[in-house]
């Protein structure tokens, strides 16, 4: 095998019939085994008027272990907060990713929290997927002309253990992608002369947080304070904008991630319509801010019905991961993600014995560079 490899299994959840929780749509799941060796997704759940939950369902598999069908089993989350509620009563908990973090001893859940000031990262923790604790909003520290406060972000999701930073100190990492003003691939499609890609602010970022080696506690993560530009659209089916997907999996080649590429499709009318696809990631395992390999092309677009048509046409998203361990099979990986915005479903990626050639990878990290791209 010389490509990552990735075939549809088939739709998993839709919006159950007179549930007003899912009126508009069950998308962008985070997928975790739980303590019980189950797998568990947490479903973004919209109400009407975009009002979203965070649900919480076991996955159901056939008996050569492929995913079927989902339980419900409740809700996780559910605005509640200040940061998670809009003035007129709305707001929102969103696109949920869960990592059993090793040095926490704890899952972590990073999620988006809609309120008035925006969407912004936000955490919470469990010892058991079913019992969830507010952390509060990740904090970060400004990086040179760079303030990640005051921006919205979203996409976030966090290593499974600890992570040298640039200077070879052990920290928690966050992957998130900082959608600065004028970013917005709403925004860039709208333009149409060529345009200047911010390689600073068009970028998907890992930070990091200091884990101390003793009185760590898991209720009290301190500020993200080391930050370094990860990665900038390059090919032509991300060149709108790109952003996290699946949570980082370890693979024989390094750390593994999905992330979706945004791009224009045909325009109906004035209406300048996006494309929503999905790429593959593999960072160096020893410095994750170090990319190996990155799709040349995407290895997931809309192409069923399903997702191409929804509450948001031409969408695929990837959200969960779950590495087939429990079949003994260390390089299949089942990949979850939101259809158009309104179901989800479930693909299977396979990981080469060898990275492929050829590989896009961002040009050389050069501080404050702009690089043109011709729309």
């Amino acid at each position: 095998m010389s490509a990552f490899q990735l075939q549809r299994l088939g739709i998993l959840m839709e919006p159950e019939h007179g549930n007003p929780m899912e009126i508009e749509g069950v998308l962008n799941p985070a997928a975790v085994r739980g303590p019980d060796g189950e797998l568990y997704l947490f479903p973004r759940l919209v109400a009407k008027g975009n009002y979203s939950r965070i649900g919480i369902a076991r996955v159901k598999f056939n008996d050569i272990g492929d995913p079927v069908g989902v339980e419900r089993l409740g809700i996780a989350l559910e605005p509640a907060a200040d940061y998670e509620r809009l003035s007129d009563g709305g707001g929102g908990c969103e696109d949920a990713r869960v990592t059993f973090v090793e040095p926490l001893r704890h899952y972590l859940m990073t999620y988006t929290a809609l309120s008035s000031c925006g969407p912004r990262i936000a955490l919470a923790i469990s010892e058991d997927l079913f019992h969830w604790e507010r952390i509060g909003l990740a904090s970060f520290e400004p990086y040179e002309c760079i303030d990640f406060v005051g921006v919205d972000n979203k996409d976030a999701s966090v290593f499974p253990v600890a992570i040298p930073n640039h200077n070879g100190k052990l920290q928690l990492a966050l992957l998130h992608r900082p959608l600065f003003p004028g970013t917005l691939p709403e925004d860039i499609a709208c333009k149409n002369a060529p345009r200047i890609v911010d390689r600073d602010h068009e970028s998907i970022w890992i930070s990091y947080c200091p884990m101390p080696s003793t009185g760590l506690t898991p209720h009290h993560l301190g500020l993200f304070n080391s930050h370094h530009r990860l990665a900038t659209p390059v090919s032509d089916w991300e060149k709108l904008k790109i952003g996290g997907g699946t949570p980082p999996m370890m693979t024989r080649h390094g750390w593994l991630i999905l992330y979706h590429g945004v791009s224009k499709a045909e325009s109906v009318g004035e209406v300048r319509k996006l494309h929503y696809s999905a790429g593959v990631m593999v960072l160096s395992k020893e410095h994750p801010q170090e990319i190996r390999y990155r799709s040349v092309h995407p290895v997931l677009t809309p192409e069923l019905p399903e997702e191409r048509h929804g509450i948001v046409s031409d969408v695929v998203f990837p959200t969960g991961i779950d590495r087939r361990d429990d079949l003994g099979c260390k390089s299949r990986f089942d990949v979850y993600y939101g259809m158009a915005d309104k179901r989800i479903g479930v693909a299977r990626l396979d990981v080469p014995e060898f990275l492929p050639l050829g590989a896009a990878a961002d040009p050389p990290a050069v501080e404050c560079e702009a690089l043109h791209v011709k729309d």
